[in-house]
């Protein structure tokens, strides 16, 4: 039985051409197109950082995590190592379950937890704890059961979609989904519909999938953090910017947190 660290000790095996530009690279697209990873994730702690002062210093645990993402992905598709696998699958786990712990409106929670946030990050830390240790029996099922997790994160974000009338919620709700539309197409032709994209030698789905998830994060995240503004944060404004220019047709979204000076 070979180590867990050994080259492609892993089950999953992706559609790109192995060590096609390196012997020590496995899959030199899917290695590489993780460098977006670790450019947005320390972007974001800067432009972030004054909503993260004021909602909650644990979003810098969540923008960590992303660029982790990013680092065990390198490692995986580099080896397409089974610890490589786990270590990438487990970090993306832990952080849904951070955002859910953080930004999940209290009137999405179980009943039996009432309106405490507080037992509703502990219930999802046991459940992250177990899912992490079943991860590891079924490691063929992590990427099928992280894609459902976004499904029912789609699904709130569309209950709070039809609920509000902000223009700017609603814009950041339209093209996040839209950029996980795509994403998640690129993964699954990359997954299902190898033998086509072989036969016109285009090996790319896997990457272009690692390139505009992580576009999609930034936005999912300032999604999430202006629809729980309007239950944690009634008395703060905030408003939509983007990085680096708000005029250019194309940028990173981050929150301005605005002062309202209201007197009573």
């Amino acid at each position: 039985m070979p180590s867990i660290t050994a080259y492609q000790s892993s089950e999953v095996d992706w559609c790109e051409s192995n060590y096609q530009h390196s012997e020590l690279v496995a899959e030199f697209y899917n290695t590489f197109s993780n460098v977006s990873f670790l450019v947005f994730g320390p972007l974001m702690m800067v432009l972030m950082r004054p909503y993260a002062q004021k909602r909650s210093r644990y979003i810098y645990g969540i923008m960590a995590l992303f660029v982790c993402i990013g680092l065990f992905s390198m490692y995986f598709h580099m080896t397409l190592s089974f610890l490589g696998q786990l270590l990438d699958e487990i970090s993306i786990l832990w952080l849904l379950a951070g955002g859910y712990s953080i930004w999940l409106p209290r009137c999405y929670f179980p009943a039996f937890v009432g309106r405490s946030r507080f037992q509703f990050t502990c219930l999802m830390l046991v459940a992250t704890v177990i899912s992490t240790f079943l991860s590891v029996l079924r490691p063929t099922m992590n990427a099928y059961a992280l894609n459902s997790v976004a499904i029912h994160i789609v699904y709130i974000v569309r209950l709070e979609y039809k609920k509000t009338s902000n223009k700017q919620l609603r814009h950041l709700i339209e093209i996040s989904v839209v950029l996980w539309a795509i994403a998640l197409t690129s993964w699954i032709s990359d997954r299902f519909f190898c033998s086509f994209w072989q036969r016109i030698h285009f090996f790319y789905l896997h990457s272009i999938w690692h390139v505009i998830i992580s576009f999609t994060f930034p936005y999912g995240m300032v999604t999430l953090a202006l629809v729980d503004a309007t239950y944690e944060m009634p008395d703060q404004t905030l408003k939509v910017r983007y990085w680096p220019r708000d005029t250019w047709p194309v940028g990173l979204p981050y929150v301005e947190v605005l002062n309202n000076d209201k007197t009573c």
